[in-house]
């Protein structure tokens, strides 16, 4: 069960390390506790082996198969796209050794940035990736937004030369996908644009700090390390607790 988290008043906008699609700087004024359900975690079916698919512990060689009648199911069920489902629980079976992170709780981040790339009617594809890339606001200092500057590798990303954008289904900020870029669908190309990529990412960022995200305050400050804000991990918590409920 996920318990509450307290964090304290933030006085000034928040400079996120990933996300930004939900409060992208948000100040938060006051401690708030995180009003829990019992199940904000589902787990993926575990695949058969596969031959040649042997993994180093907390290592994946190559993306898991996960069974397509338990995606169209719990796509069905969810109310979920198919290519997000499978991407969110691939990167759930590939996450490392003794991280337990439910595919519900990347849903949960899913939701809340992109609505699973259909914001502003997309249609998330079969690849992964949204009909319309996903940008967020530019990070210009203006307002609540933090100031971060474009670099030449950031640009290809958001086609921005002065100021960068999170990019993708889960707002990655292009400095932070550079650290956690992956391949989740094993294409040979890693993209914050294709979710199979971008879930797989979320799950080693968020595993990265050894959190505990079985019990709630582990889980709390994994989400929060994604965006520093308790009204996202409040939006984050409800998203997948509904998910759990539909699914479980």
């Amino acid at each position: 069960m996920i318990t509450g988290r307290l964090i304290g008043s933030l006085a000034t906008a928040l400079l996120l390390v990933a996300g930004l699609g939900y409060v992208a700087s948000q100040t938060i004024l006051s401690s708030q506790t995180i009003v829990a359900a019992d199940q904000p975690y589902v787990g993926a079916p575990a695949p058969s082996p596969q031959p040649g698919n042997s993994t180093e512990p907390g290592k994946a060689k190559g993306p898991t198969q996960v069974d397509p009648q338990w995606i169209a199911d719990t796509a069905r069920k969810a109310g979920i796209p198919e290519p997000a489902v499978r991407a969110y629980a691939t990167a759930q079976l590939a996450a490392p050794a003794g991280c337990e992170i439910g595919w519900t709780t990347l849903a949960g981040i899913g939701w809340v940035e992109s609505q699973h790339g259909t914001i502003d009617g997309r249609i998330l594809g079969a690849d992964g990736h949204s009909s319309t890339p996903i940008l967020g606001p530019a990070l210009n200092g203006r307002g609540k937004f933090a100031a971060i500057p474009a670099s030449p590798s950031s640009t290809q990303w958001h086609g921005d030369p002065t100021w960068d954008h999170a990019v993708g289904p889960l707002q990655f900020i292009p400095s932070s996908w550079e650290t956690w870029a992956a391949d989740g669908d094993g294409d040979g190309v890693a993209d914050p644009n294709d979710m199979d990529d971008a879930a797989r990412a979320a799950v080693d960022y968020l595993c990265a700090d050894g959190h505990d995200l079985t019990t709630g305050q582990g889980w709390a400050d994994a989400v929060f390390s994604y965006n520093h804000a308790q009204a996202y991990i409040d939006a984050v918590h409800a998203a997948a607790t509904s998910y759990a409920e539909r699914t479980g």
